[in-house]
């Protein structure tokens, strides 16, 4: 094989194989297809002229080969990256479009009339919205900017924090017709609780208030942030709300107010170097400013 011939393109197939362990896997994180995958690798394993993986009924199972090259593909993705990302930020032109990564929540309901007003003050920037509860990798430039409610410990990444979320215990109406109002934190655990299944927030905060809660306490389990207010705002039983989100449901009844919640941080994240890009800077600078506070 002559290095000319080679398809540089499969490395990004390959790294996400290796990853995730299975084609559908690798197939998810790059939002393609799993045959196309599939067809990376074997064209890959065809070029370089040896096995990569083995196919198992349980996923891919890297060969020596494969773990011997994944060190230099990792320095030709991160080359490759960062090659993007200072092009990016040497671009002049403040038009273009932006890829902004936050929770469900916010992109559904917090997000939207920032937004609004961010397209009235910078026309010439279109928005890509990610709506992803998983701390977005900004430096594979799976987005521009981020808004998340911990803080990215990249060191690469430039954050800000630019407000923070209040957090209250919530249920729906006709749950509490059918069992009843808790009147201190003791009578939770008389209730149906809807909780995290593989996420820990609920439980390091029961635990951070004195309380040892396990998986199995909670009747309804999601890591799904809309399908987590779903079930609560059906009443499926007592759960842990955005203030500014529940209010939307008239139905939902605040619980519990001596509950010392103590409130999310929003943080902006920009990678360093796109950040210096003008529409980047716009968009961050906009939603530093626009972005409330205080969400009670």
């Amino acid at each position: 094989m002559h290095t000319s011939d080679f398809n540089w393109a499969l490395i990004r197939s390959f790294l996400a194989a290796l990853d995730r362990g299975s084609l559908m896997a690798a197939a998810r994180a790059l939002a393609t297809t799993q045959p196309t995958v599939g067809r990376h690798i074997a064209e890959l394993e065809a070029q370089l002229g040896v096995l990569l993986f083995e196919r198992t009924g349980r996923g891919l199972v890297p060969t020596e080969h494969a773990q011997r090259l994944a060190g230099p593909a990792r320095a030709m993705a991160g080359a490759a990256d960062q090659l993007a990302r200072q092009a990016s930020g040497a671009q002049q032109a403040a038009r273009g479009t932006v890829r902004i990564s936050a929770s469900q929540p916010v992109t559904c309901v917090l997000l939207p009339p920032v937004l609004l007003q961010m397209r009235q003050a910078l026309p010439d920037i279109q928005i890509e919205l990610v709506s992803s509860n998983a701390v977005s990798n900004l430096l594979q430039r799976e987005a521009d900017i981020a808004l998340r409610m911990v803080r990215p410990d990249q060191a690469s990444l430039l954050c800000k924090r630019v407000g923070q979320v209040a957090i209250g215990a919530y249920a729906h109406r006709d749950y509490l017709r059918r069992r009843g109002t808790p009147r201190v934190p003791e009578d939770l655990f008389q209730h149906d609780l809807v909780g995290d299944d593989r996420q820990t927030d609920i439980r390091r905060g029961f635990a951070a208030m004195g309380y040892a809660v396990g998986r199995e306490q909670f009747a309804v389990r999601t890591d799904d942030l809309n399908a987590y207010q779903a079930a609560v705002g059906a009443g499926l039983g007592v759960g842990f709300l955005p203030r500014y989100a529940a209010r939307r449901n008239p139905d939902l009844v605040s619980l519990l107010p001596m509950l010392a919640i103590p409130p999310l941080p929003v943080w902006l994240a920009v990678h360093r170097e796109i950040r210096s890009n003008p529409r980047i800077r716009q968009v961050w600078d906009f939603l530093a400013q626009a972005m409330p506070p205080a969400l009670a």
